[in-house]
């Protein structure tokens, strides 16, 4: 089975709206009256001008937009970067003090997340006492939150690779697998359908490890009775997919049925709440509290999910904490869990789609409870 491509993600394929993104940034600026913002993270510079490599950095102005980088990326950055002039440096901070000098800007936002404090005081030391470094990030968090239809494509393509390779290792899972082998397979069948990278190290946790959250593969052996858990995702085109399914090796007993059930029945619960207008925390209040009720509230610790994209994890944050609004077109994660120290653990997660109706599933392996 694969994603349902919409009409319109089908018939994007080469053009990235590079310049409406540059646009929904400039309202940052207009909005705290800044002369440019000055982007270093790897994921900005992708999502805002396509530049694909590991170092670089990116100055918008109110009109127009600066890619600069040095001697490794001059040839990339010709044949990637959209929508940007592209300025040459040998060193990076005098690089950025030049420009930001050359074009009489007073008062820069930069992204204070990804800036280390050593690199903002090599800029700060090179930069004119008129010119003044404004710290910005939580005015970017939703930036790309809300995904158009050339990302709504690449994701669901991550998605079948994912799903493909998860089907392909469950003809493998069986008693006596070793929790590393699995991983490992998995990750040869997403590479060799496509995918840049996995998104993450794989996660195959078995009997008490499953009630490790991020329990990496490791050399144990599955055994009779384990509830096996694993977390996998694959990367194309930059962008990623990110699901989990708990399966249990051999007959379940009572207890797993049921510990799984709640988690379903949460997992179910949180989606059917999702529309766009409502806080997020009421998504997470949804899972947490029919998770409580049923008496496995200490066992579930983590947020119910996460925005994904060109980062696994990005905003928005599925939280009780969250009161930002949900939007249409944002994507993220729905991932409830019980983890019970020394028993095991169950987590199913799905990455949904807000729709101006509710929410769309884009991933479609199904949740019911597999013996192996």
């Amino acid at each position: 089975m694969a994603g349902q491509y919409t009409t319109e993600e089908k018939k994007v394929t080469e053009e990235f709206p590079y310049a409406r993104r540059q646009r929904s940034a400039r309202m940052v600026m207009d909005s705290h009256k800044l002369d440019g913002i000055l982007f270093h993270s790897l994921e900005n510079l992708r999502y805002l001008c396509g530049f694909t490599g590991s170092d670089g950095a990116l100055l918008l102005t109110q009109r127009e937009a600066f890619f600069l980088t040095d001697s490794r990326y001059w040839t990339q950055s010709e044949h990637e970067v959209k929508e940007s002039q592209i300025v040459h440096y040998n060193k990076k901070a005098e690089g950025i003090a030049s420009l930001l000098s050359d074009l009489s800007l007073r008062t820069v936002g930069f992204e204070s997340a990804s800036i280390s404090f050593a690199f903002h005081q090599a800029l700060l030391g090179r930069l004119a006492k008129e010119t003044h470094l404004v710290p910005i990030e939580e005015e970017l968090k939703n930036l790309r939150a809300v995904k158009d239809a050339q990302e709504l494509a690449l994701t669901r393509k991550a998605i079948d690779i994912s799903s493909n390779a998860f089907l392909h290792i469950t003809e493998i899972l069986k008693e006596g697998a070793l929790e590393a082998d699995i991983a490992l397979e998995m990750e040869f069948s997403m590479k060799r359908n496509g995918s840049e990278a996995t998104g993450f190290d794989i996660i195959v946790a078995s009997g008490k490890r499953s009630a490790l959250p991020h329990g990496k593969a490791s050399p144990k052996r599955i055994e009779k009775g384990d509830f096996v858990l694993i977390d996998f995702g694959s990367r194309h085109g930059g962008y990623h997919s990110d699901q989990t399914r708990t399966l249990v090796c051999g007959k379940a007993s009572p207890e797993q049925e049921k510990i799984y059930q709640v988690v379903k029945d949460a997992h179910d619960r949180a989606i059917e709440k999702i529309r766009p207008g409502i806080p997020i925390r009421q998504v997470d209040e949804a899972a947490r509290d029919y998770i409580q009720r049923s008496g496995y509230g200490d066992y579930f610790g983590h947020g119910t999910g996460h925005g994904i994209g060109l980062a696994v994890h990005e905003d928005p944050v599925i939280n009780r904490e969250n009161n930002d609004l949900i939007e249409e077109g944002m994507v993220f994660t729905i991932e409830p869990g019980i983890y019970i120290p020394d028993r095991g653990g169950v987590r199913i997660e799905d990455m949904i789609r807000v729709t101006s109706n509710g929410a769309e599933i884009l991933t479609y392996l199904p949740t019911e409870l597999k013996a192996i």
